[in-house]
């Protein structure tokens, strides 16, 4: 890949972040059209994808994007409002140049020539409204618009008999900090002895460095009562503006020169020397402690904005291709398994010096593969656009109002696992849009909100992350699941069910209660894809529902999928590796306790009766089983299930390695590993062998 091809793909990159970042504010804006932070934002995306793509060669996607920023540059300039026209255009928007991006043809020249016509439109009748007359609410957002931070210097010396007028200055001060970042200095070298002292009498006066977005009318008003009897001087000292545009920081000798504290003579005559300038000023006795600490504070406040301005403005992080994070993943795994023999080998050396290195270096790995992990880690509300845009746009294809309610946008998980989680989240939610919220005029027959909710959470448990997604639809059906069930032969008419098992018949293939068939269901493909899709990730997925209150669906899902704690079993000469995350404990089993349940593979836990599944059996193993065995207790689908082993050995840090195409229909296998002697154990898939046990 040549270097002009890099940098087009890098633009890619960031134009399909911006997209999504404009979608997600274009659905806040929708709901809050007065937000003039949102139509900054999406004037900001726009502009940004306009001026890169022109850089970088886009020169289609720049004339398009062209046409959409202007509109929000006068929204921005408050001469045009938001409306529902104006949403729905700015999102088909997003979609095209999508397709302008990928090429290939794909691009839909009408709508193009369509959109580009109403963006025209709405341009026109925004300058009409403009040279018309600006209304007070329009000139209300210009104002808020054009609003900076800005930070002023402010001398509050308030008169002598300020106390006997009811009026203490500290209670000012306060309601100066509720305006923005303050720093205030006080100076008390007016203070006179103790025996010459009126205790009525304010001999205290401030110098206050504000940091605030309001205008200096709003630090008057606090001290509008006070004013004319007092020394009240409000300068300001930095306006907030592009980077290039700031001047230089102002040295401590020039504040005071500014102030009017020092003379431009005294402070060349006082450079001369050798110590720090605040010393020799305060030494020489052209200033006092607090007028050079006044002037401190103004300087370091002047610094953190502009540091924290320039944070703002430059990026914070670096772009990597995620097939280099990828190898970078494979390489701390090979690293893990070297670092397992090498414990082992000091183990067996039984050399203290040896040990010592292979548990530094144990440390170590275990500390680089936390880092690697998290770097590949990354907030699920990343996907949270995507999803309140999907259900925006099928609840107006179905004549439905719906509102979606995120929680858990900070919950944190494997990229992997994010991207594939993708299409099982799409078919829930639109299944429950489908299915499960009602009409609006259905939803009052009985006494709901027209408008349903769909609600996705996500939330940590120990190693794992449960993500939910529940309507207050109508429910399911009971009776037309278990009619549907019948009629497929799934189960007998006589079967009793509880509801758990009779909600599972839903990921049967081709299960489907839709009455008729439509783009959206109907045709039967979607929960059994879903669960497989779930289970692939090593997750699990489960249905609640209450007739007539809504549904529910929780998947529960690992953090990772590339290196998980395990459970090290034996079974004969070989070793099998367990995902820890489905273990619920471990228990003996002895060849007495066997006979006794007549071969029907049956363990008591504490007086309740758990299946076991022999693995020994069902591998096909030879040899003899130890008089004593275990059972690992899992828990698969709200149900436990054991798993009979000869030995279990202990819990193992497992480095993922997939099996190949050959092995890739190995049914009870999800991969394999290398252990610390350098041979391969397999991991079992639990759910799989359970379902097929």
């Amino acid at each position: 890949m040549n270097v002009s091809e890099q940098h087009k793909e890098a633009f890619r990159e960031e134009a399909y972040e911006l997209l999504a970042e404009l979608e997600s504010a274009l659905l806040e804006l929708e709901e809050n059209p007065d937000d003039q932070e949102m139509v900054g934002r999406t004037f900001r995306a726009m502009h940004t994808i306009k001026g890169s793509g022109s850089m970088f060669g886009f020169t289609d996607i720049a004339e398009f994007t062209h046409d959409v920023e202007t509109v929000f540059d006068k929204v921005r300039g408050g001469l045009m409002s938001v409306n529902r026209e104006l949403i729905d255009s700015t999102l088909k928007s997003c979609d095209l140049i999508r397709a302008m991006l990928e090429g290939g043809g794909s691009v839909d020249e009408a709508e193009k020539n369509r959109l580009r016509g109403i963006f025209s439109a709405l341009s026109r009748s925004g300058s009409e409204q403009g040279t018309a007359s600006a209304s007070p609410a329009s000139a209300a957002q210009t104002a808020g618009r054009s609003s900076s931070e800005k930070t002023y210097r402010i001398r509050f010396k308030p008169c002598r008999e300020i106390y006997l007028t009811g009026t203490d200055p500290v209670l000012l001060l306060n309601e100066l900090r509720e305006l923005g970042e303050c720093r205030v200095v006080a100076h008390l070298d007016e203070i006179p002895a103790l025996e010459d002292m009126d205790p009525e009498r304010c001999y205290t006066y401030w110098d206050c460095i504000l940091t605030t977005s309001r205008d200096e009318n709003a630090i008057r008003d606090i001290f509008i009562f006070v004013e004319e009897d007092s020394e009240l001087r409000i300068d300001m000292i930095d306006e907030s503006g592009g980077l290039l545009d700031e001047p230089a920081q102002k040295k401590l000798g020039e504040i005071l020169v500014e102030r009017g504290e020092l003379t431009p003579e005294d402070m060349a005559r006082v450079l001369q020397g050798k110590k720090r300038f605040g010393e020799l000023l305060v030494e020489s006795g052209l200033a006092n402690p607090s007028q050079v600490e006044a002037a401190l504070a103004e300087q370091q406040q002047v610094r953190e904005v502009h540091q924290r301005r320039q944070n703002s403005d430059v990026a914070s992080s670096i772009r990597v291709p995620s097939d280099k994070l990828d190898i970078l993943v494979n390489l701390v795994g090979e690293l893990v398994t070297v670092q397992a023999r090498l414990s082992q080998t000091a183990a067996m050396k039984n050399d203290s010096h040896l040990t010592l290195i292979a548990e530094e270096v144990e440390r170590l790995t275990s500390e680089l593969r936390d880092s690697t992990l998290n770097i590949r880690m990354m907030p699920f509300g990343s996907t949270f656009g995507k999803f309140k845009r999907l259900v925006r746009d099928l609840s107006n294809d179905l004549g439905k109002e719906v509102e979606m309610i995120t929680e858990g946008a900070n919950t944190e998980l494997d990229k992997t696992v994010i991207e594939r989680l993708n299409d099982p989240l799409v078919h829930i939610i639109r299944n429950s849009i489908d299915h499960g919220i009602e009409a609006p005029e259905a939803r009052q027959a009985a006494g709901k909100p027209r408008q349903g909710t769909v609600r996705l959470t996500a939330e940590h448990s120990g190693d794992c992350v449960f993500i939910t997604i529940q309507d207050d639809g109508a429910g399911l059906d009971k009776d037309a699941i278990r009619a549907k069930a019948v009629e497929k032969r799934l189960i007998p008419e006589s079967a009793e069910l509880t509801d758990k098992e009779l909600f599972g018949l839903i990921f049967a293939p081709g299960f489907s209660t839709a009455k008729k068939i439509t783009g959206v269901s109907g045709r039967g493909v979607g929960m059994d894809v879903v669960k497989q899709a779930i289970e692939a990730l090593r997750g699990a997925i489960e249905i609640t529902s209450r007739k007539g209150e809504g549904t529910t669906i929780t998947i529960r899902l690992p953090l990772t999928l590339a290196i998980i704690e395990s459970l090290l079993v034996k079974i004969g000469n070989d070793r099998y590796v367990l995902p820890l995350s489905f273990v619920e404990e471990c228990i003996v089993m002895t060849r007495k306790e066997m006979e006794e349940s007549h071969g029907k593979d049956l363990a008591n836990v504490r007086g309740h009766m758990v299946p076991y599944i022999p693995l020994r059996s069902r591998f096909e193993l030879t040899g003899d089983a130890p008089d004593i065995q275990q059972v690992v207790i899992t828990h698969i689908d709200g149900e436990r299930i054991g798993l009979l082993v000869d030995t279990v050995i202990g819990e193992h840090q497992t480095v993922i390695k997939s099996l190949g195409r050959a092995y890739r229909d190995v049914h009870g296998i999800s991969g394999a590993t290398i252990l610390g002697d350098g041979t391969v154990a397999l991991i079992l898939d639990i759910p799989q062998l359970v379902k097929w046990g």
